[in-house]
Formats: C-alpha cells, structure tokens, sequence
C-alpha cells in the first residue's frame, strides 16, 4: 500500500493523539485544541474513473477534512453539531494503520457498561447485510439481489450510552454439499458455526417474500440452533413489506415457532390453511414413530424469545430491533473502542463494495468469475483517497459485458462505488477500475 506524505502525517497525528489519550481526557484535550480548526475545513468530493469526474454537492456541505463523525473524532472526542447531515454513527479511516490501532485501543468504557454479541444467521440473500447495515447506520456490508454476497464473518460494532451491540454477520449458512458442488470458500460452511462458539444471542433472519424458503427454517439453521440451544434466539421476518397478503405472516409465525414462542403457546387456529382434502389429518395429529421422522419433518424452533416483523430498508422497523438489542445487554467490558464501527480495513470495505457492484449488474456467472486486484491506494496531493482496481476476467467476453458499451458499465459502477466510499470513509474519492483478460 502507497500512502503519500499527508497520509504518513495523519498516522503520527494519531500515534501522537494516543500518547495523549492515556495520559488523560486533560491532556487530549490540550492536544487537540491546535487541531480544531483543521478537523473543520471543507472539502470537495470528487470520483473519477478513467477521464470522467462527477461531485456530489449535497455531501461535500456535511464533510469536513477529516469526515464529520469520522473515528479520529470521536477518539479525540470532538463533538459533533446537532443538526448534522450525516449519521451519528462514526466513520472507518481510509487508512489501514488509524483503523488498526483503533482496534486495539483499549475501550473508552462508562462506569457501567454492558455488552452483547450478537450472530445473524439465515439463508443466502435473506437480508443479514441490509439488516446490519441499517442497525450500524453507514454501509459498510456487501449487498446484493445475488446468493453468497458475503463470503467470510464481517464484524460491526454499535455502540450507544453505557451499551455495546457486537454484530457478527455471517455468509448465508449452507450446507457441505453446496460447497463443494459450488466450489465456494470453506469460510461460507465454516463461519457461521465459529461465530454461534462467542454469541450470547441469535437472530434468525427469514426472508417472507420467498415463497419456496420462507415456510421452514433451513436444515443447517435448525441444526446450528440445535447444537447451541443454550444461546438465546430471536425470530426476524424480514421483508415483509413485499407480502400483499399479511396474513400469511401468522401462518410463518406459527410454523418457524412450532406455535411457542418464549415458552408460551400461540393461539394460532387461524394459522393453518384448510386442507383440500378432508380426510387428510393435521401436522398435529400425525404419529411420528420414531425421533428420526420426527427430526426430518421439523421445520420451525419452539424456543425463539421474541419475534420482529420488519422491513430491513425500513428505519422506523429496524430502530425497534436496535432498541431492543441494546436493552439486551448485559452488563460486562466492552469490548472495542466506541468509535469502531467495523473490523473490516478500508481495502477490504473498497473490495467488497466493488464485487457488490459487479453481483448486482453482471449475469449468472460472470461476476463469481472476476479477480480483484487493488494496485494504488494511497493520499493524492489535496487529501483525497486514490484507488486504482484491476478487475481480472478469464473471456473475453466476459471483458466485453463488465465494460458495457461505450465503457458506460464500468464508469456506472465505478461512480457507484466512490459514491458509497465517501460516505463510509467521508473523504474525497478518486476510484480507477480497469478490466483486465486473466492470463
């Protein structure tokens, strides 16, 4: 990684800013008050891609030299205007040296802090990143329409008054056969398993606009519950402002709850269908002989604590959830500084934000196929973050798609992708994507 002069200054800042931090909140005070009116300044924020520029006025009024809410203020502890424009939640250093001291810094705790640990599992594309993104307040997860978007654990931390929510959000849990037969990273059948060893409550995440997924929990989601069944857990049906009919959400509840949820039994007489066929019993009333038969006809979990009907794009719907997590904290250290937002380094947010573009805009298979490769990442001239990515493609015609025509695709998702830098880093981007035959 190249970092320019500024860059290397902005680390000593920080080194320096520690030093004075563990000497006392007086004297990081004392350190701080010669910065204040260079953490104020303006910028302009611009992203390029080959030739192209474009700006983004509305952005480029909140940001300041460092980003408002940024992790260097909030370490420093400068405070943030009322009537800001961006979220209160901090901002990731563009550099992988601030972040990762900022990792390390022990906790600036309260005198009674509480904590909890929290794991989402779910199937493939049943929202885990939308959801934690909303929960956190900046996109720093990987989104897309297309299955195994995520493709190792992503780490976000919230962090509000005396309590801290850690969000472990996990690759789309599937089974072994999936992977081989796919070839995918052993972390997507792996992760989600490691994560549940720490967790101190689960959130079952069910996609309700599926139609073919939505009825029973998966095999490997129910095994997963089965084998840490001392882990609390709570049910999310997510997207359920795509469902015309809402009634179909109390047959859901009924089914992925077994009819219990935090040890009481549903009324739900209502929640079942009328069978077509008269003579044929209810699920109820079937004689299961065996343990066996019985382990391969259940479909739902009978200890879920709660249950959350939400949309994930929903603010208002996601507020309740992050409300109630925050009271779920129990009382015990922090665990990270309060302004880390996330685990991810800044390349590894600038890769995963690429590949979403790429999942998002390439058909079937071409985007799985493509190589990053991140080859400039370093502070140009005014401050502003550089980026030049080799996209590495094994056809040519696979060159010809993620180009577009007129190199319209690439300039698109290039654009797309500083756009979402800025307001993750809240600094100046200037992204390259070049595409590249695989030799």
């Amino acid at each position: 990684m190249a970092m320019a002069a500024p860059g290397r200054c902005r680390v000593e800042l920080v080194r320096a800013g520690l030093k004075a931090w563990q000497l006392g909140p007086h004297a990081v005070r004392e350190w701080v008050a010669p910065f204040r009116s260079l953490l104020g300044c303006q910028r302009r924020c611009v992203s390029s891609v080959g030739t192209a520029t474009f700006s983004n006025p509305r952005l480029a009024s909140a940001s300041r030299h460092y980003g408002q809410g940024s992790a260097m203020d909030h370490f420093v502890g400068v405070s943030q205007p009322e009537n800001s424009l961006t979220s209160c939640a901090p901002a990731v250093s563009m550099y992988r040296d601030e972040q990762n001291l900022l990792l390390v810094q022990p906790p600036d705790m309260p005198e009674n802090p509480r904590v909890l640990r929290v794991v989402l599992l779910g199937a493939p594309n049943a929202g885990k990143s939308t959801l934690s993104n909303q929960l956190l307040g900046r996109n720093v997860f990987p989104v897309s329409k297309k299955v195994h978007t995520t493709r190792c654990q992503a780490l976000g931390v919230i962090t509000e008054k005396e309590s801290q929510v850690i969000l472990l959000d996990t690759p789309g849990i599937i089974s072994p056969v999936k992977q081989k037969r796919h070839h995918l990273e052993l972390s997507l059948l792996e992760d989600p398993w490691k994560s549940m060893e720490s967790a101190d409550l689960v959130l079952v995440l069910v996609d309700v606009s599926d139609k073919w997924t939505r009825n029973q929990l998966s095999p490997q989601v129910l095994q997963c519950l089965t084998q840490f069944s001392q882990v609390p857990s709570i049910l999310v049906l997510n997207k359920v402002d795509c469902l015309k009919q809402k009634s179909i959400l109390l047959e859901l509840t009924a089914a992925l709850t077994e009819g219990v949820v935090n040890g009481k039994k549903l009324n739900i007489r209502q929640a079942f269908r009328p069978c077509p066929d008269t003579h044929c019993p209810r699920p109820a009333a079937k004689d299961l002989n065996t343990q066996s038969e019985k382990n391969a006809r259940k479909i739902g979990w009978p200890n879920f604590q709660e249950i959350f009907m939400l949309s994930a794009l929903s603010q208002e719907d996601v507020k309740t959830l992050k409300q109630y997590l925050l009271a779920q904290a129990q009382p015990g250290p922090w665990e990270f500084h309060s302004g880390v937002l996330t685990s991810q380094t800044p390349e590894e947010i600038c890769t995963n934000k690429i590949r979403e573009k790429l999942l998002e805009y390439l058909p079937q298979e071409v985007p799985y196929n493509v190589q990053q490769k991140t080859v400039v990442w370093e502070e140009g001239p005014s401050g502003e973050l550089i980026i030049h990515q080799n996209l590495l493609v094994p056809k040519e015609s696979h060159m010809r798609i993620l180009i577009g025509e007129k190199g319209h695709l690439i300039s698109q998702i290039a654009q797309e992708v500083g756009r979402d830098l800025m307001d993750i880093f809240l600094c100046d981007i200037q992204i390259r994507l070049s595409v590249k035959l695989l030799k």
